[in-house]
């Protein structure tokens, strides 16, 4: 191991609590509100998996059953984070469950605290054919297999839940499940590290999220945080310069999860074979798939797995609930606001009582009614719960939003004007435009907090007036829109460069005149955002340099939405080419391979977005009718 890497290690300071995979620390975790000690008896074993590694697994089982009781597992990387009394906090997540009566299982994956084996991030679903393999989901079924023939007084019936890396775990479990898993609730898991979740964003690397994590889950068997000499991270990464000189610097070539990054910067087979696209097939097991509006880490995977199970759910076992949360925020809290922004109910207490807890109640205990039909959907801007029949709804109609000179956004396409009408803004990678106000914080601070569980709420007034950043804006709304469904940019750009990147935000612009709540006077609201590195224009397999000056169509994925923009409310589009440190910067010249670019290939460059009748730049969105905007 290398002196810094030592060194690391010794400055390092332990993530106290369970850490998601692109979460804040101790996301789901909370004070224990009662001595557990008192309600469960718990067991301490380690499970034999079918090649012999052991998995540390505890059980809780409530003193007073009353009858035979399901099993409800959660899986982690992240440890179990026992108390005082040596009972799991984990405990605290299932607040709402605990009464209805379930044993409650938790494990160590292989290689991860208390359970043996080698860790290997997002293990590779195994080759089926080959009896000897494992993966986690071989781990999962064997650890059921153990339980249900061992653990007395269950029912027989085991239900799988997880949020983002836990998450995708409840993925692994039920691509093969044991015949007793009865239902799962995939919340939050990555469904493709490339195109969407914790590392890349349509080909873009999200650098600080990236190497923290890297740093903190292969250092150690335990989560350390990497010891950054400087509190704004904004700053030591702008000193760090290429990306190269993370490894020529730090982790010389330490970690295999950056030196996967480093091994492979386009959308090869290594990232492929990870991606629930080539992974899903038709659902086995009733799942409910969970995602947040403003998750900072994985909103792309849970609604790109349910996407993709809808494709072949014949039986209807695939199911959405999506609310106005950050990264695992429905599992804590009262979930009545986020950041600066209120929703008007306890929208976290009734995803757990009303929702996840009847879920499974449902399909595990024969208990009460199925508690949503196919999605239900919390509308932002609005403030309530709606319900579809399909998501996106097939009500919803194709709109356009068309940049115009002097700022103006509006339905309307340009007519007339220059083919080459444009605006343009300087991008220079040597000040880049930071993600969220400065300082930027380390992700996952163990003493202090972080602004990254709500940086996707913050007021992008901090940003409009920036030389790197455009903005338009309608008038204000004589009515409301209603957005329920898809949202793309359509550029029309060009680049003094040969390689950039396109970050696009959808934004709600309130009221200057807010006396309902001042502080939100004029606030600049993103509903929607991403990026897409340039060079992945017409293939993420293959990247094409830009040819510098000319006219380029670009489409940049945002993903979904369902927001209300109101009658008062304006509604804007900012673009930007630099967002840092979550995005490494684009050398704006086009190599091989960015991880290996020299401190020389990074440039400035002037970008134009064109708006034109011939160029007409533009953000499309689904727009629903007043009578069709979801049932209350």
């Amino acid at each position: 191991m290398s002196v810094e890497l030592r060194a690391m290690e010794r400055c390092a300071v332990m993530v106290l609590g369970v850490l998601l995979i692109a979460a804040g620390p101790a996301a789901g975790q909370q004070a224990a509100p009662a001595d557990y000690s008192q309600v469960f008896d718990k067991t301490e074993v380690m499970i034999a998996a079918r090649d012999g590694v052991k998995l540390h697994t505890e059980i809780y089982a409530p003193k007073s059953a009353g009858g035979p009781l399901p099993l409800l597992i959660e899986r982690t990387p992240y440890g179990l984070n026992d108390d005082e009394k040596g009972f799991s906090r984990k405990l605290g997540r299932y607040e709402e469950m605990i009464p209805e009566g379930y044993i409650f299982v938790f494990q160590d994956i292989r290689g991860r605290f208390g359970s043996e084996g080698k860790f290997v991030m997002q293990r590779p679903v195994r080759n089926a054919g080959d009896g000897k393999a494992i993966d986690e989901g071989t781990d999962t079924y064997d650890t059921i297999e153990w339980l249900v023939k061992n653990v007395p007084h269950n029912n027989g019936r085991a239900g799988l839940v997880g949020i983002s890396y836990g998450g995708w775990l409840t993925v692994m479990g039920m691509i093969e499940p044991h015949p007793a898993l009865k239902a799962v609730s995939e919340q939050a898991s990555p469904a493709d590290m490339f195109l969407g979740d914790d590392f890349h964003h349509q080909g873009a690397f999200r650098l600080s999220y990236g190497f923290e994590y890297a740093t903190m889950m292969e250092t150690d068997k335990e989560n350390y945080a990497f010891p950054f000499d400087r509190y704004d991270t904004y700053d030591w990464y702008l000193r760090l310069g290429a990306l190269a000189n993370a490894n020529k610097s730090y982790v010389h070539g330490k970690l295999p999860t950056w030196n996967d990054f480093t091994a492979h910067p386009n959308y090869d087979a290594f990232w492929k074979k990870q991606s629930m696209t080539y992974i899903l097939k038709r659902p086995k097991v009733p799942n409910l798939n969970v995602a947040g509006w403003w998750d900072q880490e994985d909103f792309y995977g849970p609604m790109r797995i349910y996407e993709l199970m809808e494709e072949h759910d014949p039986d209807h076992l695939n199911y959405l609930a999506v609310g106005p949360w950050n990264h695992g925020g429905w599992a804590r809290g009262p979930g009545a606001s986020l950041g600066a922004i209120p929703f008007g109910s306890d929208t976290g207490v009734y995803f757990r009582q009303k929702i996840e807890a009847a879920w499974f109640a449902y399909w595990l205990k024969n208990k009460g009614k199925l508690p949503l039909q196919e999605a239900i959907l919390f509308q932002t801007g609005s403030d309530k719960w709606t319900t579809f029949d399909s998501w996106p709804p097939k009500q919803a109609q194709a709109k356009k939003l068309y940049f115009h000179e002097k700022g103006k956004l509006d339905f309307d396409a340009p007519m007339g004007g220059a083919a080459q009408a444009a605006d343009s803004y300087v991008s220079d990678p040597a000040h880049p435009v930071p993600y969220r106000h400065r300082p930027v914080e380390m992700t996952y601070p163990p003493e202090y907090k972080s602004g990254w569980p709500v940086w996707l709420l913050e007021d992008q007034r901090f940003v409009e007036h920036h030389p790197g950043v455009l903005s338009w804006e309608t008038e204000e709304l004589k009515e409301d829109v209603v957005v329920a469904g898809r949202v793309a940019a359509h550029l029309y750009a060009a680049t003094t460069g040969s390689d950039a990147d396109w970050i696009v935000k959808l934004i709600d612009v309130y009221p200057e005149k807010y006396p309902q709540d001042w502080k939100l006077a004029g606030y600049e609201l993103m509903i929607a955002n991403d990026v897409l590195r340039g060079r992945f224009r017409n293939s993420f397999e293959k990247p094409e340099a830009i040819v510098p000056g000319q006219v380029t169509p670009y489409t940049v994925d945002l993903h979904t939405a369902n927001h209300v923009f109101k009658k008062g409310h304006r509604i804007m589009v900012q673009v930007q080419s630099t967002w840092f440190p979550l995005i490494d910067r684009n050398p704006q010249k086009f190599v091989p391979n960015i991880f290996e670019a020299r401190e020389l290939d990074y440039q400035r460059a002037t970008q134009r977005i064109f708006r034109s009748r011939e160029y007409p730049s533009n953000v499309e969105i689904a727009v629903l009718p007043a009578e069709a905007s979801g049932r209350p």
